[in-house]
């Protein structure tokens, strides 16, 4: 061990300890991550994926259904408490009564966190998008277990962020499968030995798991009504996302809205801003009505997880939210795969791999703040109350999850 690695190891050591003698007064965040266990598989070789909230959480789903088809024993880790909720509720879908998919929280990257997940040991980690840890990194490269970064996503501003103990860490990668050529070239640059491009596992998602049951009232209730769906707004975004619905019900009174923040830490925010202006809205996490009330209600507030990319479907028009008072934006795939016509802001610095092809392929618009409430009452009149079927993505979109497993597969440890 090298002046580098030490250094990390006492800081880490040092964190950790203090985290774990003051636990009970941390933000939840942090004890979750002291909570974390390893899994109760009796063997070794297991595959622990690796995702670090609930973005990286729903680009799960087809690479865990391949494992799990391959017979593969997974455990799915996440580092936070919105996460960790999400993960709960997906776990026995992914597990499909199996018995081999688990999941739970990930450990403090120390020696004292990451020492009962190996027990028994791993067969290979798989990190989703930019997840380098780098006393992970080196205890796995220590035991001779494969290191791989999927989908990985690596910007300017990350690199330039880097120090000497994540370029220690990249270095130690086995390999990388890059969503973009940007973030290929920035993975290269940080020091990872092994960069290939494997494409945007978004573009590959299967479809979304249906709505729950209780969504029928609201449906029938809205069945001839245009509905809007605004999703993963930021802060700023609502009162900019109402204005054009004020504007739009000039036209089109009975304009319903799906309106669903990013971040679960706003909602009750959203929620308060919603009860000051005097609108008529109720919950999605509360209690749901019979149909007669939901005629009374113009605004679902969306404020649970896993379930905004099937509420795509049933709107009229979608607004990706994310790039109109930012300038990182958010995943367009979701309405435009549910055939939904799309509008985003200028600010898709995060997914500017996708954009523009699906821009060249008139699968979505790009608008200006100024010019929202022009557009969507423009993208109201113009499109069916609900989705039609959605054409096939630009070619230069697909194949990534077959890519990625091609990439993988041969880091995987043998079955039995």
């Amino acid at each position: 061990m090298d002046t580098l690695d030490l250094s990390y190891r006492l800081t880490v050591s040092l964190v950790g300890a203090i985290a774990r003698a003051c636990a009970r007064g941390l933000p939840e965040g942090w004890r979750v991550r002291l909570g974390a266990e390893a899994p109760a598989f009796g063997e070794q070789g297991w595959i622990w994926l690796h995702a670090v909230s609930v973005g990286e959480l729903l680009l799960a789903d087809g690479l865990i259904g391949r494992l799990r088809a391959a017979g593969r024993r997974v455990h799915v880790t996440t580092g936070t408490p919105a996460g960790l909720d999400l993960l709960r509720r997906r776990l026995s879908a992914w597990d499909a009564g199996t018995e081999q998919i688990s999941g739970g929280a990930f450990p403090l990257d120390d020696p004292a966190g990451l020492e009962s997940f190996f027990h028994r040991l791993p067969g290979v980690f798989i990190a989703l998008e930019t997840e380098l840890w780098p006393g992970l990194i080196e205890a796995l490269q220590a035991r001779g277990i494969p290191r791989l970064v999927v989908n990985g996503r690596l910007t300017d501003k990350s690199l330039q962020r880097g120090g000497p103990w994540l370029r220690r860490a990249a270095g130690r990668l086995t390999l990388v499968a890059a969503r973009d050529s940007d973030s290929a070239e920035a993975f290269r640059r940080l020091g990872a030995p092994r960069v290939e491009l494997g494409g945007n596992l978004k573009a590959d998602l299967p479809p979304p798991r249906p709505l729950p049951e209780h969504w029928a009232p609201l449906r029938a209730a809205w069945a001839g009504d245009p509905v809007l769906v605004a999703g993963n707004t930021l802060e700023g975004e609502e009162n900019l996302i109402l204005g054009a619905w004020f504007a739009a019900r000039a036209e089109a009174t009975n304009l319903r809205l799906i309106l669903a923040p990013r971040q679960p830490r706003r909602f009750d925010a959203v929620a308060a801003e919603l009860s000051a202006r005097g609108l008529p809205f109720r919950r999605a996490s509360g209690a749901w009505p019979d149909e007669g009330s939901w005629r009374e209600t113009g605004i679902l507030l969306l404020d649970t997880l896993g379930d905004l990319a099937a509420a795509y479907g049933e709107g009229t028009l979608a607004l990706v939210a994310g790039g109109w008072r930012h300038a990182g934006g958010h995943n367009p795939l979701e309405p435009i795969q549910a055939g939904v016509p799309t509008l985003i802001g200028p600010g898709f610095a995060n997914f500017a791999d996708l954009v523009p092809p699906l821009r060249a392929a008139g699968r979505l618009q790009v608008v200006e703040a100024e010019d929202l409430e022009r557009a969507v009452m423009v993208g109201l009149a113009g499109s069916p109350l609900r989705p039609v079927p959605a054409g096939p993505l630009p070619e230069s979109l697909t194949g990534a999850l077959a890519r990625t497993w091609d990439l993988i597969t041969p880091h995987l440890p043998p079955i039995g």
